[in-house]
């Protein structure tokens, strides 16, 4: 059944509902898109059939897909070479968070042509996000990030390795297509790594320090709807009756957690970025092997806020504990390792990794302070 809400922006959900995609653009007054993917899911068939689709209906598309799988500013500036360079009139971001950050960044680019990380919302650069931006369309093909609903990119400098934040309301997409049917291909370890970035980002939504009850609800049943969902879906084969439905649910839910995270995240996305920034680490797989020692530091002064999350979980002991508990037996029944080691993370790393930590955007919003001898402690107890 193919559904539509808008919240925060319009969003059509459904098996399927990527078909619609031509008939959009042309009812808009679109006929240019540049399509923004990474290179993985540039080869696939799902992908090919959406240029087709396209083509076939008198659209000329351009594909960029000259991207790494931690985005830096270098990939954003060839992107805006590309939709300048053949005259594009809209983009569309296809992929998991890296492909749809790069394109909303593109899309940022298009109309402010000072340097990019002018616009970095941690120093303010917001501000300077005043001109209009192309049309924008997202359609997410994990479930993980959700940053299809978002606002901002996150963007790392080539040289530091820092991750930028680059937000304005101006980068919402005006339309999502999300189609569980894109996310039926994925291979178990991706489906079970960027179910693992939902699942946190529902986990430190809720917990983060700021007052936004809309957003712990939303938070909260994210978390249900991947607790019953993320080992189906990783493990069940795509035959099995409940496979399609538990694509459903998580991909549902990953939205939800980005809508929930406007509130704020914390520790664990502060451990799992420099992963990903020095050692080119999978996001969702820094976030999941990370967020049992995260969520273990965060229980003291904040037991109520953790019965709450193993209620949801249907977990008999009502604990902090129990949870992070939950989330070590979560991975492992995923195939997610449990520490740091078994993911290329050297001793030596350690202390580079806590000067990053400390410096990374998301821990203010931690319900705790996180100084970095906790990161440090952190990082050597997951090692």
């Amino acid at each position: 059944m193919i559904s539509q809400f808008n919240f925060p922006t319009k969003i059509r959900f459904g098996a399927g509902v990527v078909a619609e995609l031509p008939a959009y653009l042309k009812d808009n007054n679109l006929s240019k898109p540049l399509v923004v993917t990474d290179p993985n899911v540039a080869d696939l068939p799902f992908f090919k059939q959406i240029v087709q689709d396209l083509t076939s209906k008198g659209i000329s598309v351009e594909v960029f897909s000259d991207i790494h799988k931690n985005p830096v500013k270098s990939d954003v500036y060839k992107g805006d070479e590309a939709y300048y360079g053949t005259n594009r009139d809209s983009i569309i971001g296809i992929g998991g968070g890296a492909a749809i950050d790069v394109a909303r960044a593109i899309l940022l680019r298009i109309n402010h042509r000072e340097d990019l990380f002018k616009y970095d919302d941690l120093i303010g650069g917001d501000v300077y996000v005043t001109n209009d931006v192309p049309h924008f369309i997202t359609i997410p093909t994990t479930a993980g990030t959700g940053s299809e609903v978002g606002r901002s990119a996150i963007i790392a400098d080539d040289e530091t390795h820092q991750k930028k934040i680059l937000f304005s309301p101006k980068l919402i997409a005006k339309i999502i297509f999300a189609d569980p049917m894109l996310t039926i291909d994925l291979p178990p370890f991706i489906t079970a790594a960027t179910g693992m970035d939902a699942l946190t980002h529902n986990m430190e939504a809720f917990l983060a320090k700021n007052w936004h009850p809309m957003c712990d609800g939303i938070a909260l049943e994210g978390i249900r709807l991947i607790h019953e969902s993320l080992e189906k879906a990783v493990n069940k084969p795509a035959t099995d009756v409940q496979y399609l439905e538990s694509r459903s649910k998580m991909l549902i839910a990953s939205l939800m957690g980005a809508v929930a995270f406007q509130k704020g995240l914390g520790v664990v996305h502060s451990l799992a970025h420099p992963l990903s920034s020095l050692l080119d680490t999978h996001h969702g797989l820094a976030n999941a092997v990370n967020i049992p020692y995260g969520m273990k530091f965060n229980i003291a002064g904040f037991e109520d806020k953790f019965r709450r999350i193993a209620r949801t979980l249907d977990l008999k002991d009502e604990s902090g504990e129990a949870v992070v508990q939950y989330l070590f037996e979560l991975n492992t029944k995923i195939n997610i390792p449990h520490r740091l080691r078994d993911i290329g993370v050297k001793s030596e790393h350690i202390e580079t990794l806590s000067d990053l930590a400390i410096a990374d955007f998301a821990h203010p919003n931690n319900p705790k302070p996180v100084t970095r001898e906790d990161f440090k402690n952190l990082y050597l107890e997951a090692l």
